[in-house]
């Protein structure tokens, strides 16, 4: 009887468990999606080459999806007692029919098990076309032709680790359900819904003042961390504390002085305040600013980290596909430095030695780079020297113009490089004549590939690997070497960047959207109201669309202003390393806020005028 009755319930009240249904079916997804990466085309690749990335990624996604399922935990806690509320008067029915506490407890645990039977099913579905999504969207970072490891796939053991972490927060829930009915007193539930919050005005001076200083609470935390740097700011305690605790209270104060000053600023412009249903619609939202305005605090943090982290996964993701460019000219260097000592190596014969065809390579050249001697060159600042034909040739190579300036010239903050890899000297560009009165200190052999690079790197490697094993001073790069490594950080960066941004932004939305749910079916008998004093069904609607209007976009205003100061310290850390692309960042992270957040809130208020409509 049990089972039919939770079955029963279910579906008649899919409309309440329509945005529950919906985050823990998103949220299964997320946890599937990131947990299930070691099967994804972008990962297989690193595996089958041997980046030494793969296992750090792996044990990060793990650390965090424990983080993950922790926040996950809370909101859907936060969600079943929104829940909860709203079934008060049905809760306390049963009650008077005469079941017991533990039989309605009992009830509430087999519906939770069925919502989250439907949740887990769902989630995992939508969770192994979001992985082929996630694998489509990270080969596509890959300049080379991966293409065949693009497929359709499901991991079990990220499936069982699914469901053993939201079996847990299921189990949690059921548990929770259930002291919250035991000590519930029935006339509590019966007159729920009839509890209506009391708006007590607060002294206009007193909402300014608290508005005030939470602006120079805000300037404060901004200050600090414009003047420090991302990187202090956050690393040291000192420094770090007091920053987010101006941050957080500054965002508090503004969010507690609304329901004080915003009403009293409305009501001096009667025109503004009697238009429609505008003094209902403010007081109505005011009332719940006064009281929630905690939760709208948190709200406006995980936003404010939602996009921060998003942002700033995406920048360093461009950040790090530059500096790879510019790290890697050639498709091979090889640096002799013990030239100086042996002398220059003959390359050409130590490659067919050892079988390599020459018409493997499209373009190879062999330079030589000098001691600089001041009393030769008149230059003391660099510690080595090229000829100008040779920089010019390496040049000419990358598509540069070369230099034509006068010589000796010390090159300094050049916007190209030499070599595949760091050559870590200090050069001067002299005339070719003047190479003869230096000594050699380096030689770089460069070359490019003409067939496929990775068969042919294969090739050219095992030839110099063999000869670097007796001779250790030969330092070998490629541009495959180089930009192995450099997917497994941006994947790194870009894998948990999205997960904790999603997650993040996810937590923010449900939030919003079952407290405004929630307070829509409080609403619903003023609604009544209205219309039968002869308020119009559009205006009515339309006062129930402004109030989610209101809760979401609040706190997603401060949201932003947060970010842009968070973004600017974060750019400036970023572009130590290279070049940042904001608009890149700015993009993604606002296709994603208005994907995640933009659809909870139009859900939101489609519910919400779908309430006021049947009230």
């Amino acid at each position: 009887m049990f089972s039919k009755l939770a079955l029963r319930n279910v579906r008649r009240s899919f409309r309440d468990y329509g945005v529950y249904l919906l985050t823990l079916t998103f949220g299964v997804c997320l946890f599937y999606t990131f947990n299930s990466i070691d099967g994804q085309g972008a990962m297989v690749y690193l595996a089958q080459n041997q980046n030494p990335m793969v296992e750090p990624i792996l044990m990060l996604i793990d650390i965090f999806s424990v983080f993950v399922a922790v926040v996950l935990a809370c909101l859907i806690l936060y969600a079943n007692r929104f829940l909860l509320r709203r079934r008060k008067r049905e809760l306390g029915t049963y009650l008077l029919l005469g079941l017991s506490q533990g039989q309605v407890s009992r009830l509430l645990f087999l519906e939770t098990g069925v919502v989250g039977l439907l949740s887990l099913a769902a989630g995992l579905g939508l969770g192994a076309a979001a992985s082929y999504g996630m694998s489509a969207l990270t080969l596509s970072m890959f300049e080379m032709d991966v293409s065949d490891l693009l497929a359709i796939t499901f991991s079990p053991g990220a499936a069982v680790k699914t469901v053993l972490y939201f079996g847990l927060i299921f189990l949690l829930v059921m548990l929770f359900s259930g002291v919250q009915v035991s000590r519930a007193k029935l006339i509590d539930l019966m007159q729920g819904e009839r509890k209506n919050e009391v708006l007590k005005p607060r002294p206009l001076g007193v909402a300014v003042f608290q508005f005030l200083l939470g602006v120079v609470f805000l300037a404060a935390a901004y200050a600090i961390l414009l003047t420090f740097g991302m990187a202090i700011a956050v690393a040291v305690l000192p420094i770090c504390v007091p920053m987010l605790t101006l941050g957080t209270l500054g965002t508090l104060l503004i969010f507690r002085s609304l329901s004080g000053f915003v009403l009293k600023f409305v009501q001096g412009r009667p025109r503004l305040y009697y238009k429609n249903l505008n003094l209902f619609t403010l007081r109505q939202w005011i009332s719940k600013v006064h009281s929630t305005y905690l939760a709208q605090t948190v709200v406006c943090i995980l936003l404010l980290l939602a996009i921060g982290i998003t942002a700033s996964s995406v920048g360093l993701n461009s950040t790090i596909e530059s500096m790879t460019g510019y790290q890697s000219p050639f498709d091979i260097t090889v640096q002799n430095r013990n030239a100086d000592a042996l002398g220059p190596m003959d390359f050409d014969a130590l490659l067919e030695e050892h079988g390599v065809n020459f018409s493997a390579l499209s373009w190879q050249q062999d330079t030589i780079f000098y001691y600089n001697d001041a009393s030769v060159t008149g230059i003391e600042e660099a510690s080595a020297a090229v000829r100008l034909s040779d920089y010019n040739a390496l040049l000419a190579r990358q598509g540069e113009p070369g230099y034509s300036g006068p010589l000796p010239h010390l090159q300094e903050g050049s916007d190209v490089t030499l070599t595949t890899g760091n050559l870590g000297l200090s050069y001067l560009i002299i005339p070719d004549e003047m190479a003869s009165e230096l000594k050699i200190r380096r030689q770089v052999w460069s070359a490019d590939y003409a067939g496929n690079p990775e068969e042919t790197e294969a090739e050219v490697m095992a030839a110099l690997r063999q000869f670097q094993e007796e001779n250790w001073y030969l330092s070998i790069n490629s541009r495959l070497i180089i930009y192995q490594e450099a997917m497994g950080n941006k994947i790194l960066a870009l894998f948990l960047g999205l997960y904790l941004g999603f997650t993040f932004l996810l937590a923010a939305a449900a939030v919003l959207a079952l407290q405004q749910l929630s307070q829509g079916a409080d609403n619903t008998g003023r609604y009544a109201i209205l219309r039968r004093l002869g308020a119009e069904e559009r205006l009515v609607a339309r006062s129930a669309t402004q109030q989610v209007a209101l809760a979401f976009l609040l706190p997603l205003g401060l949201a932003l202003i947060h970010s842009a100061v968070g973004m600017r310290a974060a750019n400036e850390l970023i572009s130590t390393a290279g070049k940042v692309d904001s608009a890149a960042s700015s993009a993604v992270t606002a296709l994603v806020l208005l994907a995640v957040y933009g659809g909870y809130f139009l859900a939101t208020a489609l519910a919400c005028r779908r309430m006021a409509r049947q009230a």
